[in-house]
């Protein structure tokens, strides 16, 4: 008897890919960790492993574009409990933002020294394929972009526009401690501006990978925010989410996405990420600049918190994030635009804040000392299937938003598609699963969830990284098999 020609066989699935307007019927054929073929009927003798799909849907695995391991906790724990989570929510692909300053590693200093340290402790713990997007901090930074680029496989880049007077929760008049950077260093629209400059000249001496080479930013404006914040902690007529969500008004997410667009102009920079657009205000300003600017080739994402909670969600402050949580007419219209084609990709912001760090439990009421952020990666698909399903959206459009999309901005390509040759990572959904969200049962360390208690009709019950099952009927399986994403990939 001859070798079998396939390491695993997926049988009976509907197949989702991002293009078209329909799930098929099909097997999936792996091979050496790619996929070798999709098609109806491929006879199961040809391969070494059979797995029944049962009829369930077959999306490619989900490519989280937004996360932060190892924000709260050291990142050596946040790469294994966190990455768990993910392979939960049918991610095979964590794109994580990392800087230097406090939080992370908690030091300053060139990425020369530091970002080799990142990458030692993330080898061996990351449970999917994982990358990071990087912020330069300083001038220095920027001097390195060329570097991180070409020794390190780094192909985007941030800026945190609010950082200017603002700490990560709140106000702030300690921005150097807190930013770790020289005395003679501003972290300020001019330094955006020498970032963009920067990028551009690394993506002009990297021709050959400049289409996937971007920036993206965390549109909110200091000023604003510092302002708003002291007359809502004064008139006290606003509590919780919505103080919060006042403290930091949609019009300073306006302002810093057209200030955003101007330097992207005026520095020549095409390649542009908006992210996690909050608002109504906020994504008619990233609209508006698109017309306005149509050689900047913008995107525009949104979290998958945004979309499923308001302020006036039971977690309370444990919903805390920034942007902030909205009002509920903010989520339904960017459900209307995440319909209409408006918002690129659906990610998570996963940043997993244990509930002894999110607050002291005399403080918890507090939303002005609770800090920012939480997890979520692990319903990003459920969620999006399940809400999404019942707004009329398609399952090819729920994969264009969570995997393709995201993996072409990012440079992965060879990811998100379930096509031959590309990376045989899969989310084995059942679209008619109803299950009520309860943070015990997720692998994530934080303890709780912002979702706690939300009804979803879908679940995720298989999730393959790479044609390896990582991921079933609620367990994560094996050891931490996650690469390295040097980027852009072949």
């Amino acid at each position: 008897m001859s070798d079998p020609d396939f390491d695993l066989l997926i049988k009976n699935v509907r197949v989702v890919r991002p293009h078209g307007n329909v799930a098929f019927d099909a097997d999936i054929a792996v091979s050496g960790g790619r996929f070798a073929k999709v098609a109806p009927g491929i006879d199961p003798t040809r391969a070494k492993t059979v797995f029944d799909g049962r009829g369930r849907l077959a999306f490619p695995g989900v490519v989280d574009a937004h996360m932060h391991s190892g924000i709260y906790s050291p990142l050596a724990e946040d790469a294994v409990s966190e990455s768990r989570a993910a392979a939960m929510g049918g991610v095979t692909s964590s794109l994580n933002y990392f800087r230097t300053g406090q939080y992370y590693l908690n030091k300053g200093g060139p990425y020369a020294k530091f970002y080799p340290e990142v990458l030692k402790i993330s080898r061996g713990r990351f449970h999917v394929d994982y990358g990071f997007h990087l912020a330069p901090m300083d001038a220095k930074h920027i001097d390195e972009l060329p570097m991180l680029i070409d020794k390190h496989g780094v192909a985007s880049f941030k800026i945190f526009m609010f950082y200017g007077s603002h700490g990560l929760h709140g106000a702030s008049n300690t921005q150097r401690d807190f930013l770790m950077i020289g005395e003679n260093e501003r972290y300020d629209v001019a330094h955006f501006e020498f970032v963009m400059r920067g990028l551009q000249a690394a993506r002009e001496r990297f021709p050959e990978r400049a289409r996937q080479i971007s920036l993206s930013l965390h549109c909110e404006t200091a000023e604003i925010m510092t302002a708003y914040t002291k007359l809502v902690e004064k008139d006290r007529k606003l509590t919780g989410l919505a103080a919060y969500s006042a403290s930091r008004p949609p019009h300073s997410e306006g302002l810093a996405v057209f200030t955003a667009a101007y330097l992207a102009n005026e520095t020549a920079l095409p390649n542009i990420n908006l992210l996690h657009l909050s608002s109504r205000k906020a994504l008619e300003a990233a609209m508006t600049m698109s017309a306005v600017f149509p050689h900047i080739d913008f995107r525009r994402e949104v979290t998958i918190g945004h979309l499923m909670l308001d302020i006036e969600t039971p977690a309370a402050g444990r919903a805390k994030v920034n942007p902030p949580i909205r009002p509920r007419e903010d989520v339904e219209f960017l459900w209307e635009a995440l319909l209409a084609g408006e918002l690129d990709w659906v990610s998570s912001d996963h940043a997993c804040c244990r509930e002894e760090i999110k607050a002291p439990k005399r403080y918890f009421g507090n939303i002005w000392v609770i800090k920012s952020g939480f997890g979520g990666t692990e319903y990003l698909l459920p969620a999006l299937v399940s809400e999404g399903t019942r707004r009329g959206m398609g399952y090819n459009q729920m994969a264009r938003v969570t995997s393709w999309n995201p993996a072409q901005r990012f440079g992965l390509n060879h990811k998100g598609d379930i096509a031959e040759g590309f990376d045989a990572d899969l989310a084995i959904v059942d679209p008619a699963h109803s299950w009520t969200i309860a943070a015990a049962d997720s692998p994530s360390t934080q303890g709780y969830t912002p979702f706690e208690g939300l009804e979803l009709s879908a679940r995720v019950d298989a999730t393959f990284l790479r044609g390896m099952k990582i991921f079933e009927d609620g367990q994560v399986l094996g050891k931490p098999r996650g690469e390295y994403l040097h980027r852009p990939t072949a």
